[in-house]
């Protein structure tokens, strides 16, 4: 059954939004904004269209990421290099409330689509720009996806296990940071322009995305020299916190470093010893004895499956978890009450579990109004609503500028 309603308008409908650019970083921001009712319209080339379309795991020739990834908005195929096609972004561009683009630094400038000349003809018009390394600086003009950029925020340092070669978080984390970091930057314009009457540009970078997400790690060098390296499931600096092998040779996730959790979960596996060890009362003592603490979680979960550790540890109200799969996902009852299994009819009569919305809004929550469009499915609705007749449309297909 469908679990979001789609007669929600959301608490940003009336917003109009251009969407420039591909794949994830521009795309996920502005998915996330028409998920709360702005109105997108995405212009992706004819043809092929955004390559998203043909990442992964494909449904007939159409990767299912794209269902995600472009609910809620509309489509215009535009060929963004010709003349033609770039007075339609200009004149789209006047009408909008936001455009969100993430072409290289440059590339919009070279089609007359820069802020000096967008914001002239629109200074209401609040502009996103996400990029490698952002619209200044001297590696402005570097190609930058969003992995150059993990590795760059020093995030690739601090994965995998010690001594091993570093590894990549499993998915586009960098993109997705820096898409929240520019929905985050349009709602504070949002508020600047309520009352100013006026635009502005934001520039996100996706090293700069990460790096915000980096807690201590330069205040630790700049105060210690200390640099930080990886520490495979445990996290540094704080204890008990890691990943514990059971009797199945399944892992449980257990966090006991609050100061009462930590005794709480002592008396659950039989060490109240350590619970009550003044030198173990704070975590700055707990961290100095880290490998006998581990050492002695690890002893108790090995005798147990891990749906007995999780057993005894909720009874005690100490925070564990499994390591989930997509399957577990999937069959989880959690999960699917709180609505994040939206599970969808698809355009030619198929069903797709998508992700469901978030954050949830207790008055004016998300929806999903409609499902991602094919290539161009509305450039003649558009271009009509932009006061073009249908013999201008119908000049423009012919030329390849449209489709």
């Amino acid at each position: 059954m469908d679990t979001s309603s789609s007669s929600s308008a959301g608490p940003l409908a009336g917003l109009k939004v251009l969407e420039l650019g591909q794949l994830i970083a521009g795309p996920f921001a502005a998915k996330t904004l028409a998920d709360f009712g702005a109105e997108v319209v995405k212009i992706e080339p004819p043809g092929a269209g955004d390559p998203l379309r043909k990442w992964r795991l494909l449904k007939d020739g159409t990767s299912v990421w794209w269902q995600l990834q472009s609910r809620n908005k509309r489509s215009l195929a535009l060929d963004l290099k010709t003349p033609e096609a770039q007075d339609i972004a200009r004149k789209l561009a006047t009408d909008a409330d936001v455009l969100i683009e993430n072409f290289r630094p440059g590339a919009m400038e070279g089609w007359g689509l820069g802020p000096d000349e967008l914001l002239q003809l629109n200074p209401r018009l609040i502009m996103l720009r996400i990029s490698g390394y952002g619209q200044t600086g001297p590696y402005r003009d570097r190609p930058g996806f969003g992995v150059v950029a993990e590795a760059m925020s020093g995030l690739r340092h601090l994965t995998g296990e010690p001594g091993r070669v570093p590894v990549r978080v499993g998915v586009s984390i960098g993109d997705t940071l820096a898409a929240l970091h520019g929905v985050i930057g349009i709602l504070l314009a949002l508020q600047h322009r309520h009352s100013s009457g006026l635009g502005q540009v934001i520039d996100v970078a996706l090293y700069e995305a990460v790096f915000n997400c980096m807690e201590s790690l330069l205040p630790e060098y700049s105060a210690f020299g200390a640099v930080r390296g990886p520490a495979g499931s445990a996290l540094p600096g704080i204890a008990p916190s890691n990943a514990y092998r059971c009797k199945d040779d399944s892992y449980a996730l257990i966090a006991g470093n609050g100061d009462s959790i930590f005794k709480r979960l002592m008396t659950v596996i039989g060490r109240e010893d350590l619970g009550a060890d003044p030198s173990l009362s704070d975590n700055a003592g707990r961290v100095a004895r880290v490998a006998e603490i581990d050492e002695a979680i690890g002893q108790w979960a090995a005798q147990r499956t891990v749906d007995d550790v999780l057993a005894l540890l909720d009874q005690a109200s100490v925070p564990a978890g499994r390591i989930y799969t997509v399957a577990d996902i999937a069959a989880d009852p959690h999960y699917r009450a709180r609505g994040m299994l939206d599970e969808r009819r698809m355009d030619d009569g198929s069903r797709l579990t998508l992700p469901g919305i978030v954050p949830k809004l207790s008055a004016t929550p998300g929806s999903h109004r409609r499902n991602a469009p094919a290539i161009g499915q509305d450039s003649d609705a558009v271009l009509k609503e932009l006061g073009l007749s249908p013999e201008q449309i119908r000049g423009l297909k012919e030329k390849g500028i449209v489709a």
